[in-house]
């Protein structure tokens, strides 16, 4: 094979279809539109949802619910996430971030009590367990709430 013999495969190029440039294109005069209506007209159509004035289906499902705007969400970490770093320790947001344990602190970190620990830990968290709580002092850690 020769660079000047090189030709794109058969189907791969597909050519954009020019509506309304004469009628042997199949697509010319009302441009594959069909004569006159809502959807002939520029600008026509009708809208997302739209069910030709029957009450749309979102109209008819009942509300279920609603979204607390000032909801707070918080990165988890267990307590075998805390086990990896060595002893004595001080974990806090920045440190777990930087080891890549979390990726968004969001509001904060909680920690919660899945797990064991078995090292003395200094633990500084914006939220935390009270089993997390008892099993990191029962360790001989510390646990201090920003």
């Amino acid at each position: 094979m020769k660079l000047h013999e090189l030709k794109a495969s058969a189907g791969s190029r597909k050519v954009r279809n020019r509506v309304g440039r004469g009628t042997s294109s199949g697509n010319g005069k009302t441009s594959g539109r069909g004569q006159k209506g809502q959807k002939s007209r520029s600008g026509g159509g009708v809208r997302l949802g739209f069910e030709g004035g029957q009450t749309p289906l979102f109209r008819r499902l009942p509300k279920r619910g609603f979204t607390n705007i000032n909801r707070k969400e918080y990165a988890i970490v267990s307590l075998d996430v805390l086990n990896r770093f060595e002893e004595g320790a001080i974990i806090s947001a920045e440190t777990l971030k930087e080891a890549g344990y979390v990726k968004d602190v969001k509001a904060g970190i909680k920690v919660l009590a899945t797990g064991e620990l078995s090292k003395k830990v200094t633990v500084k968290v914006t939220k935390i367990s009270e089993a997390a709580k008892e099993k990191i002092e029962a360790a001989g850690g510390t646990v201090e709430v920003i």
